[in-house]
């Protein structure tokens, strides 16, 4: 039985994984394997974002994504093309803030795909909701290089205020490591995305059940 939207976004406000593909930090290993590995160890939510792929080649791994998410009872979200998004039947979009605006992708898109938006300020977050999107993407936490011209950090006391002033479940994103999650927790994230951590790892399944451990025990809190 498919989810309905309301079910698919309750996912964001819990303690888990948003997982994100990133092929260049893979190790030699495809979006398909990791992408498996990912659902294999219970990621629930997954990003499609490829900067340096075609069109179509984004296009034919999104089909087949598409696929393994349905079977795995998970989500998939289309890193800023929303045309992509319905294509494939993907579950939503995320937009940066260079991207399309969230309001005009809404229009595009209707009420049932699920639409993130990428912020890094106070006001960023605050307009998300204005705009018609559903979650927000926060960050960069801490200095990340998974993008060629990264956003200063953001540091964990705006995770704070997002958490207590956002009007829209957050995902926060951008550097965060095993060894660092714990403060990203305590500094009221729930959902969180550590990209290199896993797409990276040499045991993805092994790094996903360490930090799905650590994200358990802040749950039982």
């Amino acid at each position: 039985m498919s989810l309905t939207k309301e079910e698919k976004l309750k996912l964001f406000s819990t303690y888990t994984i948003y997982g994100m593909t990133a092929e260049k930090f893979s190790n030699g290993r495809s979006n398909i394997e990791i992408v498996k590995a990912m659902l294999d160890s219970g990621i629930k939510i997954i990003q499609y974002r490829e900067k340096y792929k075609s069109l179509k080649e984004k296009y034919k791994e999104c089909l087949e994504i598409r696929k393994l998410t349905e079977d795995y009872g998970a989500l998939l979200i289309v890193n800023d093309h929303a045309d992509l998004c319905q294509m494939v039947g993907a579950d939503g979009v995320h937009l940066g803030q260079e991207d399309l605006p969230a309001d005009e992708v809404r229009k595009l898109l209707g009420d049932k795909f699920i639409i993130g938006v990428t912020t890094h300020t106070k006001d960023q977050v605050l307009k998300a909701k204005e705009d018609g999107a559903d979650y927000v993407g926060l960050g960069p936490v801490f200095a990340s290089f998974t993008k060629d011209n990264p956003h200063p950090p953001i540091g964990l006391e705006m995770v704070k205020w997002t958490a207590e002033n956002s009007p829209l479940p957050f995902v926060t994103i951008g550097g965060i490591k095993e060894h660092n999650l714990k403060e990203v927790l305590a500094s009221g994230a729930r959902c969180i995305c550590a990209v290199t951590e896993i797409v990276g790892a040499d045991d993805i399944r092994k790094k996903i059940e360490s930090l799905f451990k650590i994200l358990k025990s802040f749950e039982r809190r």
